[in-house]
């Protein structure tokens, strides 16, 4: 089964077909560095990076560039309530973006573009669409003749007719048409600007990605990624302002994810209901919140739920529990790689089904009911049992932690380091629980395995004496 998308361009699902087979080029619109990230920045990261991470699965060379927006009306208010140049507030969050992905599990990009550093592109671009006589300059500022391009409004779906119009547009009296919008800007007091043929300015956000994405991805590129509150008019104008000066297409895929919701409202930090990314992956830890955002088609609205994050949290820790277990009874065995082949078909057929992560997660979970079943054989020495729980383990491994980057080795690393640690307590808490049950003080016996219980320390009563993990 090949890779089908659904594409918010052509509104329905369409088989992925990249521009050079084999060959994947990715953008995403990246973060304006004016704050720390939330959860719901969290979301389009790990979205993206799964599709990234699944691409390289299918052995695909992947090119994914993600820009920042280093200079924006945001960024200099800030830079002018703490009274430093606009260029500190962006290189300290770009920094604090970076951190925070890599605690998140996310693959660095090959490229990360900045808008400072492409200023000349968009001016090359702005200068294009002057001489089609398809922008316009006034006193500094630069318009983008929306009316201009017959296909503005295709992503959307929007009809120019029906689009905003009247007073309260900014700058309604200086344009052309109201609906119009700015693609470099004047100079201002104050505000940092950069030379052009127009006068000191700064770019409007539209042109960045406009420029970026065709800089360092070519023509035609293979997938635009967002969040849907793009689509209209970041994207919109994205698509008009390169084709209306080059023709050809701007980006063969356009690939959206829904917002992360907080109630009823959108999660963001002009809301003020946000939710620190570093917090909550303190809180909850990387594997159980990658869960939490695959457990909803990536086109569907996720609504931030502690209930949902303790759900996430359960399941994580039983694909754990599993590699655990298989790992210790499957040591030394040669690992029988058909055991897990069904379930890694299960897995790719979900996934290349428009990146169906709900139905993915499902398949692991089968995985490790399968794998759950033959562990008492494998404990009991039966070699084709341990050849399977091998295979199991690794087919879990292959997409758990290469594709949805669930951190189960890591997991079960950082346990293991902590165990060395407790052995001596808990050893001498296991003897005087042993004791106690010879003394047949059963209560003083459940009191101890409470009080390991509280502390993440998981304790199996066995045959031959008790076993025990931290969770």
């Amino acid at each position: 089964m090949s890779l089908v998308l659904y594409d918010t361009l052509r509104r329905d699902k369409v088989a992925f077909e990249p521009r050079e087979p084999g060959r994947v080029s990715l953008y995403v619109c990246g973060p304006t560095v004016q704050a720390d990230a939330h959860v719901g920045h969290g979301r389009l990261a790990v979205v993206t990076d799964v599709l990234r991470r699944y691409l390289l699965h299918r052995g695909d060379e992947v090119t994914f560039v993600q820009n920042v927006t280093d200079i924006d009306d945001k960024i200099i208010l800030r830079a002018r309530r703490e009274k430093v140049d606009p260029a500190v507030i962006a290189t300290r969050y770009t920094r604090a973006w970076n951190r925070t992905m890599d605690t998140l599990g996310v693959m660095a990009p090959d490229v990360q573009p900045l808008a400072t550093g492409h200023l000349l592109e968009m001016q090359a671009l702005i200068q294009e669409l002057i001489e089609q006589d398809k922008a316009y300059a006034v006193d500094g500022d630069v318009f983008f003749r929306v009316r201009a391009f017959e296909g503005y409004g295709k992503l959307s779906g929007r009809r120019i007719d029906d689009m905003q119009q009247g007073e309260d547009v900014v700058d309604a009296d200086r344009k052309d048409d109201p609906l119009d919008f700015a693609m470099w800007k004047s100079a201002k007091p104050g505000e940092p600007s950069w030379p052009s043929p127009w006068g000191d300015g700064r770019p409007g956000w539209h042109i960045e990605c406009s420029a970026m994405a065709v800089k360092h991805l070519g023509e035609g590129f293979d997938i635009h990624c967002g969040g849907l509150d793009l689509v209209f008019p970041h994207h919109e104008n994205e698509i008009a302002q390169h084709e209306a000066a080059h023709g050809g297409v701007f980006a063969r895929h356009w690939v959206h994810n829904g917002m992360v919701r907080m109630g009823d409202e959108k999660m963001s930090k002009s809301v003020g209901n946000v939710v620190s990314l570093t917090d909550a992956v303190a809180e909850w830890g990387v594997g159980p919140l990658r869960l939490w955002y695959l457990s909803a088609s990536h086109r569907s609205p996720l609504t931030f739920d502690t209930e949902r994050l303790r759900d996430a949290e359960a399941a994580h820790q039983r694909l754990t529990t599993f590699l655990r277990s298989a790992r210790r009874m499957a040591d030394g065995a040669t690992a029988d790689q058909s055991a897990g082949e069904r379930h890694l078909e299960a897995f790719r057929d979900a996934m290349d089904d428009d990146l169906n992560a709900p139905q993915a997660v499902a398949a692991l979970h089968e995985l490790v009911s399968v794998g759950n079943e033959r562990l008492p054989a494998a404990e009991k020495g039966d070699a084709a049992a341990r050849a399977d729980v091998a295979g199991l383990a690794d087919a879990l491994v292959s997409v758990g932690d290469g594709v949805f980057g669930l951190g189960l080795e890591a997991a079960l690393a950082d346990a293991s380091a902590l165990e060395r640690q407790l052995q001596p307590l808990v050893g001498q808490l296991l003897e005087q629980r042993a004791q106690a049950r010879a003394d047949r003080d059963f209560a003083a016996a459940d009191r101890i395995r409470d009080q390991l219980a509280s502390a993440g320390v998981v304790v199996e009563d066995r045959p031959d004496g008790p076993r025990w993990y931290v969770a």
